[in-house]
């Protein structure tokens, strides 16, 4: 069987026969074209990978059919290259599709709207107004960060403000001499990509929209997370950082270093204080999910810190010609070519392609087991597992979950008790609870109370069903119930006396 197995559920799709209607296939082969191109083959059950065959005096005739109903169907054409395979002494028919270059291909009897599908998680999905988008820009062979910001202006002073900000930030960053690091200017800012000229104005692009932070059509946001155990149900802390990209780096870097361990390292009778994950990975993949991520997806870069892990959660698929693989292997495709242009200039990015291999070196060299990367097709989510090997000892307490939240040093983001409640309490009772208990629990959590005609209308329950998960909440010890009559309800068991009223 070789290599039809490899990769098959990503970019293989088998067909046990002949479908009595071309969509079904034609769909797969429109989805292996957007994406990273992909086989179809005839005569393999898709759950069992039952070898079942075509008759012998129908090959050439199904080739034919097949060949003619994908070019028919698409636009841009879509030209399949059809094979044949002996595998058991039995026919199957291979139609191979290649990545195409002239993106978005889709059903021309369907409009690209609606006929454009990409492949996800190994199924065949309808295109996203998003990823239409990003398609097109692909086959353009366009940057989205270098085309003009519609809506935005920037005035001469604007300009210059922008240019003194990268330039005290690349004078930081300069790691010798200070002196030798030139100011920007506006030309090198329109050489970039970070401006446009039309009739003769400076105009700003997209680019500039994320650099200077506007809070615009261009998304430049990361959600910071504190989680308890290995899944979001239960939170301890949630941020939201804005502004630009540099500063969304620092603060989202030293949120991270507030909430995971410090240790120390003895190398004879000399202590060395360290962190459980390298600083420089964390700074790493947190600039890597700014420069990289995709603008036109209006989601926002997620890091979250759970018992066992980071994860950081880029939005956007990714780049046509990237994968997983050559990322890790140290190969760079760029989609924000003015951002990553920038970000060079800052000193940010040292060096294109040797930022996932020197993380994925760092990770190893600190005792942790290798970063784990996921998804692709509409994120990229990058996990680095917690833990240390002997030569480090905890000499820190786990974050505590207070009321108080965890104290922002970068004076940016205000502390707050909004939304931060202390659920260490009875956490581990929470894995027995039911789809439904779980979601009246964490609206207690975050509202501090719950009464019984909300889980009525939060979970579209007649009364005497509310009130069944209420007790049972309550017996698992979660909740505790207050008042009487008309005025009960049900506030976290750990919350102070005080809040009892009876």
């Amino acid at each position: 069987m070789g290599d039809l197995w490899s990769g098959e559920s990503k970019n293989v799709e088998y067909k046990v026969a002949l479908p009595d209607r071309s969509i079904k296939y034609v769909k797969t082969a429109v989805a292996f074209a957007n994406g990273e191109g992909g086989r179809i083959v005839f005569g393999i059950e898709d759950q069992t990978l039952n070898v079942v065959g075509v008759p012998d005096d129908q090959v050439f005739t199904i080739m034919d059919a097949i060949s003619n109903a994908i070019a028919d169907s698409c636009e841009p054409l879509i030209i399949p290259d059809i094979s044949m395979r002996d595998i058991d002494g039995k026919t199957v028919i291979v139609a191979e599709i290649l990545p195409g270059a002239q993106r978005p291909y889709f059903i021309r009897s369907m409009g690209r709207e609606q006929g454009t599908f990409v492949r996800v998680a190994g199924t065949t999905r309808q295109a996203d107004a998003a990823t239409i988008k990003e398609l097109l820009f692909e086959g353009s062979n366009r940057s989205f960060d270098q085309t003009i910001c519609l809506g935005l202006e920037a005035t001469n002073d604007d300009i210059a403000k922008l240019c003194d900000a990268m330039t005290a930030v690349a004078k930081s960053n300069a790691k010798h001499d200070v002196d030798s690091v030139k100011p920007v200017t506006a030309k090198q800012l329109l050489s970039w990509g970070v401006l446009t000229e039309r009739d003769g104005e400076l105009k700003p692009t997209n680019a500039y929209a994320i650099l200077t932070g506007t809070n615009g059509p261009v998304r430049s946001v990361i959600q910071c997370g504190v989680f308890k155990g290995s899944t979001k149900a239960v939170f301890v802390d949630r941020r939201e950082f804005t502004g630009a990209p540099w500063e969304l780096v620092e603060q989202a870097y030293r949120y991270v270093l507030r909430n995971i361990h410090m240790g120390a390292r003895f190398e004879g009778v000399y202590r060395q204080d360290v962190y459980e994950i390298p600083p420089d990975a964390i700074r790493e993949l947190i600039v890597n999910a700014v420069v990289h991520r995709s603008y036109i997806d209006h989601s926002s870069i997620q890091v979250a810190i759970y018992d066992n892990r980071l994860e950081i959660t880029s939005p956007g698929r990714l780049p046509m010609g990237q994968t997983i693989e050559r990322m890790k292997e140290g190969y760079s495709k760029i989609r924000n070519e003015a951002l990553a242009t920038a970000f060079s200039y800052m000193g940010l990015i040292e060096h294109w392609g040797s930022g996932i291999p020197r993380i994925i070196e760092e990770v190893r060299e600190a005792g942790l087991r290798e970063p784990e990367f996921l998804g692709g097709d509409t994120d990229l989510r990058i996990n680095i597992y917690r833990g240390s090997d002997q030569a480090v000892r905890d000499t820190t307490q786990k974050v505590r979950d207070t009321t108080d939240g965890v104290r922002d040093t970068t004076q940016k983001v205000r502390d707050t008790t909004d939304g931060v409640r202390d659920t260490t309490q009875k956490v581990r009772d929470t894995e027995y609870l039911s789809e439904n208990e779980l979601s009246v629990f964490q609206y207690a959590q975050e509202h501090g109370e719950i009464v019984s005609a909300t889980v009525k209308q939060l979970l579209d329950l007649q009364e005497r069903q509310a009130q069944k998960i209420l007790t049972r909440l309550v017996n698992h010890g979660l909740l505790r119930r207050v008042g009487s009559a008309r005025s009960t309800r049900y506030i976290l068991a750990n919350a102070a006396a005080g809040d009892d009223e009876n």
